[in-house]
This record gives C-alpha cells, sequence and structure tokens, in this order.
C-alpha cells in the first residue's frame, strides 16, 4: 500500500528538516586492508581471496599503510584533526556478506576526528557541512538475491554472496547532524557527496565509482518543528549510490514523515531502502544503536600511530583542492559561473582541461564536450569518461577547423564517426573523404546556380534584407554534400550581389 506523503513545500514550511551523511568511500589500493589479496572490480567471484579476508581461525591482520596514508589525506581535505593514536574495533553483528561475523571498523578512537566541508550549491552560496568523524574499516562482501524483482531480496529464491570485496580498505565520512538547510536539504546534500567525490578523485584514494560501489551514502533524516524543539526519530535510508538517488531519498522521506506526523503518526528509527523503479524507500530492520554491535578494541590489531613528522610529510603531497581549482579555471577559461556549473554537472572540467593542454580552446572543448558527446552519452547511458573518444580526438577535430579543413557538419560528422569506433579523426575524414571546399571555381559554379534558382531571394538580398541568405547558403551546402564553408559561400553571394 502507498505511504502517504505530503507535499514538499508545505513539509519544509511546517517542519525543519535535520539531516545526516554517512559517506563510504572505497580507497583504491592494490591489496586489501589487512591482508594481500588483490582488489579488482568484476573479477570472477570468491577469487580475491586469502585466509584473513575469509576470517579463518588463526588467521591474523596485518594493516595496510597505503591505506592509513590515504586516509589522513581525505581527513586533511575535510579540516579534520588528524589524530597521531587510533584503534580498530570489532564491530558485531551477523550478515551472510560478513565472513567473520563482524566488521573490523574504529569506533571511539578514530584515525580523523571532527572537521567540516564548505560546499559550493548552484547560486554560487555556501553552505558549511560540520563532520563528526573520517574512520577507517573495511568493506564487506556483496549478496546477490536470484528469483526476485530487480535483483532484490524480496521475492528471491535463493542469494548468491561474493566475498571479493570482503576487506576491502573504505573510509566512512560520517557528518553531524545538519540543520539549517530547510527546504535546500536536498541540494546541500547532493553537493556535499559530489564535493566528496571530487576531492577522492583529485588526491587520487579512489575512483569514486558510485555506479560500482566505489562510494555510496547512508541518508538519515528526521523533523522537528523548529531550531528550539527536540530532534525527532530518524530514519536511515542504506547504501544509495546516486547523486539523484540520494537527493530524491531526503526529498521523499521528507514528504513521507510530514505525513505521518501530521496524522498523528510516529516515525519509527528503522532502516529503509531506496528503490530507484518506484522512487519510494521502503521499511526494512528496526535501527540497531551502537552499543548493541557491541564494540571492543580488536585484540588482533594494536593501535595504530601516525606521527605527527609523518601528517606534516601527506600535508605536502596535498594537490589543489576541487573548488580552489574550479575558481582557477573559471578564470583562465573565461567561463560564466553558469558555464562552469554545467561542466561540474556533466563530470566534464578534466576532460575539458585535458583537450585545452592538448592544444584547443576552452570555448571549443566546452562546446564539445557539454553538446554533441554530452548527448551521446546521455543516449548511451554512460558517462563522458566511458565514451570512446579521447581530449586528443577533440583537440585534433578542433584543429582541422582551425585548418579551414573542416566546417562544422564536417566536425560533427567526424566526431560522430570516431564514437562510432571508426578510428581517430584523421582517420575518419580519410575514410570519408571529409573535406571543406575551397576550389573557388566549384564554390562559384555553386553559388552562381543557387542565384540562378532563386531569383526571388536575390531580389531581396539586393533590396537589403539580408535575412534570406540561410537559403543561398543551404543550396550551396547541398550542392557540395554540405563541404563548403559557409562563410566563403556568404562571401561570394556579397561579391555577386554588389557587382550585380
Amino acid at each position: 500500500m502507498a505511504e502517504k506523503l505530503m507535499k514538499y513545500a508545505d513539509a519544509v514550511a511546517k517542519y525543519d528538516p535535520v539531516f545526516g551523511l554517512e559517506v563510504h568511500v572505497e580507497l583504491c589500493t592494490n591489496t586489501k586492508l589487512f591482508c594481500p589479496a588483490h582488489i579488482e572490480f568484476g573479477g570472477e567471484p570468491n577469487t580475491q581471496l586469502t585466509p584473513v579476508s575469509l576470517g579463518l581461525p588463526g588467521s591474523l591482520p596485518v594493516v595496510n599503510k597505503t591505506a592509513i596514508d590515504y586516509a589522513v589525506k581525505l581527513g586533511l581535505a575535510l579540516h579534520c584533526k588528524v589524530n597521531e593514536w587510533s584503534q580498530f574495533a570489532r564491530k558485531n553483528y551477523f550478515y551472510p556478506d560478513m565472513p567473520r561475523d563482524y566488521q573490523i571498523s574504529q569506533y571511539d578512537k578514530p584515525l580523523n576526528g571532527e572537521g567540516y566541508l564548505d560546499v559550493e550549491l548552484d547560486d554560487g552560496s555556501i553552505f558549511r557541512v560540520p563532520i563528526e568523524r573520517a574512520h577507517v574499516e573495511d568493506d564487506a562482501g556483496k549478496n546477490t538475491h536470484v528469483g526476485g524483482a530487480d535483483g532484490r531480496i524480496e521475492g528471491a529464491d535463493h542469494s548468491l554472496v561474493d566475498y571479493n570485496r570482503a576487506g576491502v580498505p573504505l573510509v566512512e565520512i560520517v557528518t553531524k547532524p545538519i540543520e539549517g538547510a530547510g527546504a535546500r536539504t536536498p541540494e546541500v546534500a547532493g553537493a556535499y557527496v559530489r564535493a566528496i567525490r571530487d576531492i577522492v578523485r583529485a588526491l587520487g584514494i579512489s575512483h569514486a565509482r558510485m555506479e560500482q560501489g566505489n562510494m555510496r551514502a547512508d541518508v538519515n533524516v528526521s523533523l522537528h518543528a523548529g531550531p528550539d524543539a527536540p530532534l525527532g526519530t530518524r530514519s536511515e535510508t542504506k547504501n544509495v549510490n546516486t547523486f539523484k538517488g540520494i537527493e530524491k531519498t531526503l526529498t521523499y522521506e521528507i514528504r513521507r514523515q510530514a505525513a505521518l506526523l501530521e496524522s498523528g503518526g510516529e516515525v519509527l528509527q528503522e532502516t529503509r531502502h531506496w528503490d530507484e523503479s518506484t522512487q519510494t524507500t521502503a521499511g526494512g530492520r528496526v535501527k540497531t544503536d551502537a552499543n548493541d554491535y557491541r564494540y571492543f578494541p580488536d585484540p588482533d590489531l594494536v593501535m595504530v600511530h601516525v606521527t605527527k613528522d609523518h601528517i606534516e610529510e601527506l600535508k605536502a603531497q596535498m594537490p589543489e583542492m576541487p573548488r580552489e581549482r574550479r575558481a582557477r579555471l573559471k578564470k583562465e577559461w573565461d567561463f560564466t559561473d553558469r558555464q562552469m556549473q554545467d561542466a561540474v554537472n556533466a563530470d566534464a572540467v578534466d576532460l575539458i582541461e585535458d583537450t585545452v593542454k592538448a592544444g584547443a580552446t576552452a570555448a571549443g572543448a566546452r562546446k564539445w564536450w557539454l553538446g554533441e558527446i554530452s548527448r551521446e552519452a546521455n543516449t548511451r547511458g554512460v558517462s563522458l569518461q566511458e565514451l570512446p573518444i579521447s581530449a586528443q580526438d577533440v583537440a585534433d577535430v578542433e584543429q582541422l577547423i582551425a585548418d579551414g579543413k573542416l566546417n562544422d557538419k564536417l566536425a560533427k560528422q567526424t566526431v560522430s564517426g570516431v564514437l562510432a569506433g571508426e578510428g581517430k579523426p584523421a582517420e575518419v575524414v580519410k575514410k570519408h573523404g571529409y573535406q571543406v571546399v575551397s576550389d573557388d571555381g566549384a564554390l562559384d559554379a555553386a553559388v552562381d546556380q543557387a542565384l540562378k534558382d532563386n531569383p526571388d531571394i536575390v531580389a531581396k538580398l539586393k533590396g537589403g534584407n539580408m535575412k534570406p541568405m540561410g537559403a543561398i547558403i543551404g543550396a550551396v551546402m547541398r550542392a557540395t554534400k554540405g563541404q563548403a564553408d559557409a562563410k566563403a559561400v556568404s562571401k561570394i553571394v556579397m561579391e555577386r550581389i554588389a557587382k550585380s
């Protein structure tokens, strides 16, 4: 039965949303957090294993130093207090994808303590998200439910477990309760998680591919009457792995909880799951509190000691952060705020920068990546990075245009050929014989024929009405199979009109 919902505008007018996010970021180390098992997405199930990642008796964990260094860098980027001493604990719970029946995580002594992240919203305003901690833990395996709808456990007749992911290093970034966003709560949440994605990629510590599970978020939200009222009971929607899903989860939960409270009902403290197909959340289990996990220090692991000197060494390795980089590039490229935001939203900033480095203008690079190529990515349902076209390819097409060898139409056909797998731009041009008609005789003949065939348009042009010029250019383009240069055609037409 469909749950009752209040209109979003009414819900945020009557109640004040308070939300929190737990963002899980898989680190792209070569091996797992506590053993030398290799990490590779999409590998044959249950092949990337050791006795440690399976939790076999007698096996002992050893901490991956690179994972700790990556986590420290992330803590620094999030303005966290990096603790010299931190401790791993056992988080006890049973689930089929957890081979040890406990997770090795951090609880009261995390690697990274309190911090914050300033996120930029679409209108350029800044919202500060307070961070409680960013701790290190190992990931669970993956369950695949067979026989149900959309891979969900409901209706499944059996489940399969792949332990390849078990033991992959994670950093879990936990915010404090976030207040004051009001109606912009979903927007702030989406912008925050996008900012996390950009940071970990800039640091080179995670692939941050949400569709591959490298990054996902647990979304907590509750409603209360106002800033001075007690906090409401929260729900926690688990493992949301798209930016839009995070925003839609918050929108839905705010509407659902508001309708429930308005009718005199009670919000349950429970885990929920976002269903992309129905655009709704569904109830799971009653939420477990921290004391139910029976945390205690892992007796097989000593405390982690990161010296002040080592923290300073890692701090010196930090690259330019995404917000500062975007501000610099926006100025260098002479982009408007809207143009830069469009590039950010399309995840095209790196591609545009690489294309500029390859020799294109910033305006030309933006035109291709946010135009023809972006439309093709949307049609295929993939990211720009997954398309078979490189920054160098786009720069080469721009150079062919600058050299007068291609016009805009032929350039689009060349890009289409590259995207279709026909080869590099030069190979596509050669294969199809794309070439701007530059022979004056051929252009003159095509223009003369177009003028002869359209005496009414010629009369208008002679009278100073230039609007029909496009019809003459179009006729010449058809005659030359789209290979004429429009500017050259216009010039010849004007010369003919002046002489007549």
